[in-house]
């Protein structure tokens, strides 16, 4: 196994959930002369249509040019994982019966191109075509809003939302991904390709250019309904080296910086002007496992894979004990929904004997992973190819440069990650492997493994008494685990480094949140 444990000692300073008090009096006002402010990124997305983008390079720059009706107040609690909701563009709703939603929208919103938000501007981003139906445009966007019937506009501020079945999480989708809300005149003149380049929205910062190789840059939007924003200019700057991205921020060519790994934590804090702030992601790692290749197709191989993987090891030696291993995808934000004392499965021993009860004979299993794209992708798969030897496994590492290689043709294994997008089960096992989910899409879970676990799912949409809705998802979890589609590896954590004067908090989601509210810069 490699040597890892080398990072322990570069280890400084312990991490601790950053938490402040805005003072504005100590801060400079959105009137006043404001600052340009430049984020470092590992990797920049293709698109910025927000609902065509749902990766955490994509979100954490869309969720300043967009909004949504309902916000989930992420910083509300200290460890930036709140899942309470509040008014956004919309200003109230009310639940007409479990299958119908009135929103009242906000008067006076602009958008980027000066015009009012109105109820047919909601309806356009939520219709038939878009985001749902057999021909959507965004086929990603089904797993959150296929359960909708329609959306109709009532009058000029009011919406109605009505669903197939009665839907428990309908404010929660509001609140959360691929509801942005989107400029119809601008979508219609400009058209989908051009719109995905250079939106037109209602968030905090518009568009200048964006180039996924380069950079994105965004202006303020003064006509903000939450205020000014309190910079001039954003940029998020593609710049893959982490050694770069760390030069940049110490030379003041950067005022924040992503993607730093555990073992640099503290010798980039030690800068007496540069402090990290970090969160435990509501996101895993996981593995993914090809159901059709010859070897794979016996679901006993799969959960030796598993059952060989040490995660507590893992993250006690490539996270230095900062990621959380948690109970399947099941997760404590789920409240009423979270299944205590559930475990996920380590067990060389068994590992070794279902491989024996598969007659599997030591052929080749290759796992790919690109070298940067997660935070210890690289070292991670190291350790799993170690680890499955260690139980007889014949494992090949390869590293490409793209997903789309990582995820060709003689790939077995490759590396993923799952988002919680609703705080419940239906916004994290079941959208990213239920039939919406682009595991299922492409085949890679192969149809008769997949029925029961999709019952159990479908089943589970249209429940809503929370006893029957638990049973269901206990069912989903121990189909999912004994089915080994794929394997989880832990919860990582994600640092920041960012120039101590600034004010500025993360969230458990790669969002990163640029309002007036949560980004202030000391006076000149």
């Amino acid at each position: 196994m490699p040597n890892i444990n080398r990072r322990l000692l570069l280890q400084g300073a312990a991490l601790t959930p950053f938490i402040f008090d805005f003072v504005p009096s100590a801060f400079a006002a959105a009137g006043a002369t404001r600052p340009d402010f430049t984020v470092a990124v590992a990797a920049l997305p293709a698109t910025l249509e927000p609902a065509r983008e749902l990766s955490n390079v994509g979100t954490r720059v869309t969720y300043s040019i967009f909004d949504t009706l309902i916000r989930r107040d992420f910083l509300a609690t200290p460890d930036g994982g709140g899942s309470a909701l509040k008014p956004h563009l919309a200003t109230s709703w009310e639940r007409v019966s479990p299958s119908e939603l009135i929103v009242h929208l906000r008067q006076g919103v602009k958008f980027h191109n000066g015009d009012e938000l109105t109820a047919e501007d909601v309806a356009y981003t939520f219709r038939d075509g878009r985001l749902r139906g057999e021909k959507a445009q965004i086929p990603s966007g089904k797993p959150y809003f296929g359960v909708l019937k329609d959306v109709i506009a009532i009058d000029r501020y009011t919406v109605r939302f009505t669903t197939k079945v009665d839907d428990v999480l309908l404010e929660q989708r509001l609140a959360s991904w691929c509801a942005w809300i989107v400029n119809k005149r601008a979508y219609e003149e400009m058209g989908f390709d051009a719109y995905s380049r250079a939106p037109v929205a209602t968030g905090p910062y518009k568009v200048v250019s964006h180039s996924q190789n380069d950079a994105t840059a965004l202006e303020a939007f003064d006509d903000y309904f939450l205020g000014k924003p309190t910079a001039r200019k954003v940029t998020f700057r593609a710049v893959p080296e982490l050694a770069a991205r760390v030069a940049g921020l110490v030379s003041g060519e950067f005022d924040l910086i992503t993607n730093v790994p555990p073992d640099q934590v503290g010798i980039i804090g030690g800068y007496d002007d540069i402090e990290v702030r970090s969160v435990v992601l509501a996101n895993v790692h996981v593995l993914v496992f090809d159901n059709h290749d010859k070897v794979l197709a016996d679901k006993r191989v799969r959960q030796a894979l598993a059952n060989a993987i040490d995660r507590q090891k893992l993250v006690d030696t490539l996270w230095l004990g900062k990621a959380e291993v948690p109970g399947s995808h099941n997760y404590p934000e789920y409240g009423q929904m979270f299944v205590e004392g559930r475990k996920l499965p380590y067990d060389p021993q068994k590992a070794k004997a279902l491989l024996a009860e598969a007659g599997y004979k030591g052929e080749k299993i290759v796992y790919r992973t690109q070298a940067s794209y997660y935070t210890n992708a690289l070292e991670a798969a190291q350790v799993l190819v170690e680890m499955w030897k260690a139980v007889g496994i014949n494992a090949e590492l390869q590293v490409v440069e793209t997903s789309d290689q990582m995820r060709s043709e003689g790939a077995q294994i490759y590396n993923w990650s799952n988002s919680t997008r609703l705080p419940d089960p239906l916004g994290a096992l079941w959208v990213a492997w239920g039939p919406g989910g682009e595991i299922q899409a492409k085949d890679v879970w192969s149809i008769d493994s997949r029925k029961a676990f999709n019952d159990y799912g479908k089943a589970l949409e249209a429940e809503t008494d929370p006893a029957k809705r638990k049973a269901l998802f206990v069912k989903m979890l121990d189909t999912w685990e004994d089915e080994a589609p794929g394997t989880i590896l832990y919860q990582p954590f994600e640092a920041y480094a960012i120039k101590k004067s600034i004010q500025w908090r993360p969230t458990t989601f790669y969002f990163m949140d640029l309002r007036p509210d949560n980004l202030r810069f000391p006076q000149a």
